[in-house]
C-alpha cells in the first residue's frame, strides 16, 4: 500500500444483509467478507509465473494488487526497473466480478520484446482517500506496456492508480461503519467505508483515522463530528495490560459533558468493528469521560441514532382504499377511524417509527390530499394537495412525515405535540433535476433519502441548516446496469436498501448504500410485476404482486410466501 493510502484506507465488498443471492437474513448488519485471524500474515499472492505470456501475466497482476500489504509489493513483483515509481496511492477503482486482458488495438507483435496489453471491463466506482466509495458504473479500459527482459515478460508502464476485482475485494477486505453526529437529534449515525483485513492489528488506528478525517462525501454537510478540525492523535493507537485499546486525543478544545460522552460514542461504536470491546478514551492524557476510564459499548448505546420499529409495531398495509391489519388474529380487516372505515379512499399510508403516528395518502377525483393522525386511524387532512403523491415517509422523531408532490416537489409536513401541523418544502432541485421523482424514503435515522428517478436507483444526504430550511445534496446514481429499471425501494438498514424491477431476472435486488454490493434475492413464488416493497431490520421482506402481498425472511426459507391473498392493489407497510 503507498503511503498515501496506509493512512487512507481502501475498501471491501458490503453484503449488507444479503448471504447468497437467495437469502436475506432477518437483520442487515454490515458483516466482514471474511473472518480473518489476528495474526499479521494474509495470503500472499504468488509473484509472476515463469514463462507467462503478456496476456497471463497482466491477469495476475490485476489479481495480485488486492493485497495492499508493502506498498502493493505483491504487485510490484509484476514490474519492470522503469515502472518502479508506479504511484499506486492515486486511485482504487473496483471492477465487477469479469474482467479481461486483450491485445491493445494496434500493439506491436510480442516477438518484438515489446507489446500493449488492454485491461476491459466494467467498473463500478472508485474509493476515497478516506476509505469510503464512489459509484460510478461504466465501462472500463487501461493500456498498460509490457516488455521481454531476460526471457521473462514484466509491465514496463502502467497508468497511476490500482485495479482491483470484486473477487479480490471479498478476500482481502472489510467494511465498517463510521460515527458521526445528526446535529439535530445530537446521536450517532454510521458512514459506511472499508479497511483491509490485514494486518488485524492495524485496523484500530485506523478507524481512528478515519474518523478524524471526518465524514464522507456522501454525508458532508449532512453529518457533524464532535472531533474538531485540530484533533489528533497525541500516541499511538495501543492495547493496555487490561486488553482496552487506548485512544489518547488532543486539540479537543473545551467541550462539555454531554460533547464528551457524544465523542465517546462515536469513537466507541467506530472501534468495535473491528471487535474491539473495551476502549481507554483519553483527552490530553487524562479519561475523556468522567468516571469512566474505560468505555464499552453498553455505555454509549443510548446515543444510537437508527430507530428502528419496536417488535410490537406491526406493520400494516393499503388495499381497497382503506388501511388495514397485515397480521395478527384478523389479517386483512380495515383499522377503525376514517384510515380504514371508507371515509377517504386511501391510496399509501405509513406509520412513525414507534406506530404512534399514520400518515395516508387519499385520492379525491384526480386530486390527492395528506392525511395525518394517530395509530388508531384517526385521521384527518393536512393542507396540502397535488396531482400526484409518493408514499410517506417518517422522520426517526416522528415529528415530520414527507412525500412528493408531483413527481417534482418533495414536501415535509411538522407535525407538533399541538395542532395544527404545517408544511415546508425541501430543496431538491439536485434530484428532481434527474427527472420525475417515483419514489422516495427517508432512512432509519434521517439522514439520507433513497428515491427513484425515471427507473433509477438514487441515495441523497438529508442537509438541514441552522436556520431551519432543509435540502438533499450529494445524489449518487446505484448500479444501474445490474438493477435494470426500478420500480420502488425501501430501507432494509442504514447500509442497504432493496428495491423492486421490472426486469424478470432481478424481481427484488438488495443494494448497498454505496452502491458497492448488489445481491439478487430469491424471487420464487412471485408473479410480476411487482407493485410495492417495503422493508426493517429484523423483519421479512414484503412485496406486493398480481395476487397478493407476499413475505420472504431468507434463511433456510426456499421462497416467498403469501401473507395476504386476493389483494393486487396491496401497499404493505412497516413503521418508518
Amino acid at each position: 500500500m503507498s503511503r498515501r493510502w496506509v493512512t487512507a484506507l481502501a475498501f471491501a465488498l458490503v453484503t449488507a444483509g444479503v448471504a447468497g443471492c437467495a437469502n436475506v437474513p432477518e437483520s442487515s448488519p454490515v458483516q466482514v467478507l471474511r473472518q480473518v485471524s489476528d495474526g499479521e500474515d494474509a495470503h500472499v499472492p504468488p509473484g509472476p509465473v515463469d514463462g507467462s505470456n503478456p496476456l497471463d501475466l497482466v491477469r495476475d497482476f490485476v489479481f495480485a494488487s488486492g493485497s495492499s500489504n508493502d506498498e502493493h509489493g505483491a504487485a510490484r513483483r509484476f514490474l519492470a526497473p522503469e515502472a518502479a515509481a508506479w504511484d499506486d496511492g492515486a486511485s482504487l477503482t473496483v471492477l465487477d466480478g469479469q474482467f479481461d486482458t486483450v491485445p491493445a488495438p494496434g500493439a506491436a507483435d510480442p516477438s518484438s520484446g515489446v507489446t500493449t496489453i488492454r485491461i476491459r471491463g466494467t467498473a463500478i466506482g472508485q474509493v476515497t482517500t478516506t476509505g469510503s466509495f464512489e459509484p460510478n458504473q461504466a465501462v472500463f479500459q487501461q493500456d498498460v506496456t509490457v516488455v521481454r527482459r531476460e526471457g521473462q515478460w514484466r509491465i514496463a508502464s502502467l497508468p497511476p492508480g490500482v485495479v482491483i476485482p470484486m473477487s479480490i475485494f471479498r478476500d482481502n477486505y472489510r467494511s465498517v461503519r463510521t460515527w458521526f453526529v445528526d446535529p439535530v437529534r445530537r446521536l450517532a449515525v454510521a458512514d459506511l467505508r472499508y479497511v483491509p483485513s490485514v494486518p488485524a492489528r492495524a485496523q484500530a488506528a485506523r478507524v481512528v483515522e478515519l474518523l478524524l478525517a471526518g465524514p464522507s462525501g456522501a454525508l458532508l454537510g449532512a453529518v457533524g463530528s464532535q472531533l474538531p478540525p485540530g484533533a489528533q492523535l497525541r500516541s499511538n493507537v495501543t492495547t493496555g495490560t487490561d486488553g482496552a485499546v487506548v485512544v489518547d486525543l488532543t486539540g479537543l478544545g473545551d467541550l462539555d459533558e454531554p460533547s464528551r460522552m457524544l465523542l465517546a460514542t462515536q469513537v466507541v461504536l467506530s472501534l468495535a468493528e473491528v471487535n474491539v470491546a473495551r476502549v481507554r478514551l483519553l483527552a490530553d492524557g487524562e479519561p475523556l469521560v468522567a468516571n469512566r476510564p474505560v468505555l464499552t459499548r453498553d455505555d454509549v448505546a443510548a446515543l444510537h441514532g437508527e430507530v428502528q420499529p419496536g417488535a410490537d409495531v406491526p406493520g400494516l398495509v393499503v388495499s381497497a382504499g382503506r388501511v388495514r391489519q397485515l397480521t395478527g388474529p384478523d389479517p386483512g380487516a380495515p383499522l377503525p377511524g376514517a384510515a380504514g372505515n371508507g371515509e377517504y379512499d386511501v391510496e399509501s399510508a405509513a406509520s412513525s417509527g414507534d406506530g404512534r403516528r399514520l400518515a395516508a395518502v387519499a385520492r379525491d377525483g384526480n386530486r390527492r390530499a395528506l392525511l395525518v393522525g394517530g395509530s388508531d386511524g384517526a385521521v384527518a387532512p393536512v393542507p396540502l394537495t397535488a396531482g400526484s403523491m409518493t408514499r410517506p415517509s417518517w422522520t426517526p422523531t416522528g415529528n415530520e412525515v414527507w412525500t412528493v408532490l408531483d413527481a417534482r416537489v418533495v414536501a415535509r409536513v411538522l407535525v407538533d405535540a399541538s395542532p395544527p401541523a404545517r408544511t415546508a418544502q425541501v430543496n431538491a432541485d439536485e434530484l428532481a433535476a434527474l427527472g420525475p421523482i417515483a419514489d422516495l424514503r427517508l432512512s432509519r435515522d434521517g439522514m439520507r433519502v433513497a428515491a427513484v428517478v425515471r427507473g433509477a436507483l438514487y441515495t441523497g444526504a438529508v442537509v438541514r441548516s441552522i436556520d431551519g430550511e432543509v435540502a438533499i445534496r450529494n445524489i449518487r446514481l446505484l448500479r444501474p446496469d445490474d438493477l435494470g429499471e426500478v420500480l420502488a425501494a425501501d430501507w432494509r438498514s442504514t447500509e442497504s436498501i432493496v428495491a423492486i424491477t421490472r426486469g424478470p431476472e432481478r424481481l427484488v435486488g438488495q443494494v448497498s448504500v454505496d452502491g458497492l454490493a448488489v445481491q439478487q434475492v430469491l424471487g420464487n413464488n412471485l408473479t410480476p410485476p411487482l407493485s410495492a416493497i417495503s422493508a426493517a431490520a429484523n423483519r421479512p421482506l414484503l412485496v406486493s404482486d398480481m395476487a397478493g402481498v407476499w413475505s420472504f425472511a431468507g434463511g433456510d426459507q426456499a421462497a416467498w410466501r403469501q401473507v395476504l391473498g386476493g389483494m393486487p392493489d396491496g401497499v404493505p407497510f412497516y413503521p418508518g
